[in-house]
């Protein structure tokens, strides 16, 4: 496959993907598959299954093993780079105007519609990935459990995510197993070498450099990187608990605005990492701070989706045979359903209620009545019919409420 092709297809699919993994999955299917025949149906669902067993966006590691299937590491640098930097750019864009004009009046207004559809967008997230992946007790149970250990414990994320492996290896179904040889892969040593090596230079570098600031953004936003199993939903919760409440980079209402404004940008959800970046380095030093975190978040969060292609793509038929890693995988796809309802209640909680207290002794929060606001409750519900009732685009949800929370604002 030539690199111009690659660069006109990819750039593409780049620039069209919006509306999350599901139509960017329905995207590539449509240009790889049914229009160009580039990959078959058979290898086009291999390569989905094989993605979604890897930490990160499975719909930019699709795109990147595409690239691969096709041309090569150099090809799958061009898919999956094209499939980022589309977004990145506008989500750097919009990242500083929010940073500059985010308190002006008119733009809270609109913001406050915007975080009210978000508790709903994640909400229909939830009900989406828990259909899929809560199928008999056990599940439920890992569901339930992966909850209660996040909402009322505030246990860490990747805690979690070893615990539901371990209970899904044990206690979930396994598909029959079949006989398939491990593959040889001659380059693997040497792809991960190089794979750790540029994923940790930058980190290395600044902190030689004394960039402490800097380098605390590259060892978490690396650290989410490996833990990125379920989608970018299931790690929000555990990337809002640490950048709010332990770092103090950013507050709540910005990341739902993050969020937000992640949600009508092309290319993966996850690079909402790079707006969190961006406002971190704009509160901690200025314009220039916060394109440097920028940035380094987006290749410490996006380096390590290329490193785990190429490293495993060879596998690919092998994976899908394992029984135990298969049970393993639906128990972490059950917890996520746990972390993604304990997210939709964060953000509610925080944008309905202007006060919350802890119930005893436990990080378990309990709103003050007395603070409830009407207003984004009244833009939520509203959210919800049109998304969940009237199934409305995402992209025009979110207009809507935007302007609603505008109209409400003006009239108080």
């Amino acid at each position: 496959m030539s690199d111009p092709q690659l660069w006109t297809v990819f750039g593409r699919i780049g620039i069209l993907s919006f509306g999350g993994p599901a139509a960017q999955i329905a995207l590539m299917h449509r240009e790889l598959v049914e229009e160009r025949d580039w990959l078959s149906e058979e290898e086009y669902l291999r390569a989905l299954s094989f993605c979604m067993l890897l930490p990160g966006p499975e719909a930019m590691q699709l795109a990147t093993y595409a690239g691969w299937k096709l041309g090569g590491i150099r090809g799958g640098l061009i898919a999956g780079g094209l499939f980022v930097l589309p977004g990145a750019a506008v989500i750097l864009l919009l990242a500083a105007l929010y940073s500059a004009f985010g308190q002006v009046p008119l733009v809270s207004a609109l913001f406050l519609g915007v975080k009210a559809a978000v508790v709903v967008i994640v909400i229909e997230a939830l009900i989406r990935v828990a259909r899929r992946a809560l199928k008999g007790r056990a599940a439920y149970a890992i569901a339930v459990l992966a909850f209660i250990a996040i909402f009322a414990f505030n246990l860490p994320f990747p805690v979690i995510v070893v615990a539901a492996a371990i209970a899904g290896a044990t206690l979930l179904p396994r598909p029959p197993a079949k006989d398939i040889a491990l593959p040889n892969h001659p380059r693997l040593a040497g792809t991960v070498a190089a794979g750790l090596g540029l994923w940790w230079a930058p980190v290395a570098a600044l902190a030689l450099w004394g960039q402490d600031f800097l380098v605390e953004i590259g060892l978490f936003f690396s650290k989410l990187a490996v833990v990125t199993f379920g989608g970018a939903y299931a790690v929000l919760a555990y990337m809002t608990q640490t950048v709010v409440q332990d770092y103090g980079w950013v507050t709540t209402p910005e990341m739902m605005d993050a969020l937000g404004l992640a949600e009508t940008t092309p290319g993966p959800l996850i690079l909402v990492t790079e707006f969190v970046g961006y406002l971190a380095g704009s509160h901690q030093g200025g314009v220039g701070l916060a394109i440097s975190a920028a940035a380094l978040t987006i290749w410490v969060t996006f380096l390590p989706c290329f490193l785990w292609v190429f490293a495993f793509a060879p596998y690919i038929e092998w994976t899908a045979t394992r029984p135990r890693l298969a049970a393993a995988l639906s128990g972490v796809s059950a917890a996520v359903v746990g972390v993604i309802a304990n997210l939709a209640i964060w953000f509610a909680l925080h944008l309905f209620f202007a006060r919350t207290n802890s119930l005893g002794g436990l990080p378990l929060p309990v709103p003050e009545f007395a603070s409830f606001h009407w207003q984004p409750t009244l833009i939520a519900l509203l959210c919800a019919w049109l998304l969940l009732r009237r199934r409305w685009n995402m992209i025009a949800v979110l207009g809507i409420a935007a302007l609603v929370g505008a109209a409400l604002s003006a009239v108080r």
